[in-house]
């Protein structure tokens, strides 16, 4: 397992819809394995493939109540998740994202959904989820499709959020590449 870096705004791969995976396999396995560990120091409770910049319809969300121990962790990892059924009924619960580090806004989303995955055996599975479990999974599948949660507030908040990362990224690489000489 390794640490692997996750990627902020204006990075485009953050907008771009993730390929499905074809089996879950030694290198499916593998990748869960470093997104567990990179959510794991973030500290977060879900990441999505793309966050690290890997193009696969793979999400590893872990919502327990835990302490430093690894003992009391949950995690879930799933391949190509898919919401096959959301309530009617909404819920709202403050959001941040890893890629968007340092802001938090009330996201309102379905209150409960069902989502279909492969496991880390390969088997399809089905999970119905409530309460942060529900919103957290549809957050990280919303990653997949190129959809950051700061999409579901006003333009203004979202445009006010990521003009700070623009900014940012042009403070750290103040002068443009230099065109090739022709």
């Amino acid at each position: 397992m390794s640490l692997r870096t996750i990627i902020t705004p204006p990075d485009p791969r953050l907008r771009r819809i993730c390929a499905p995976v074809e089996r879950v396999d030694a290198s499916v396995l593998a990748l869960m394995d470093d997104m567990l560990e990179t959510m794991y120091d973030a500290p977060g409770i879900g990441l999505a493939a793309i966050q690290i910049a890997v193009e696969k319809r793979v999400i590893v969300v872990d919502v327990a109540k835990r302490k430093d121990d690894a003992a009391s962790a949950d995690p879930i990892c799933l391949a190509n998740p898919e919401i096959v059924w959301t309530s009617e009924e909404r819920s709202t619960y403050e959001e941040g994202c890893l890629s968007v580090p340092d802001f938090y806004e009330d996201v309102e989303r379905p209150a409960r959904c069902r989502v279909g995955y492969l496991d880390r055996n390969g088997k399809y599975q089905e999970i119905e989820a409530d309460d942060i479990l529900a919103t957290c999974l549809q957050h990280e599948i919303d990653h997949l499709n190129g959809i950051l949660f700061v999409d579901h507030l006003s333009r203004l908040k979202r445009d006010r959020i990521l003009k700070k990362f623009s900014k940012t990224a042009k403070l750290e690489h103040p002068f443009p590449k230099a065109r090739a000489a022709l």
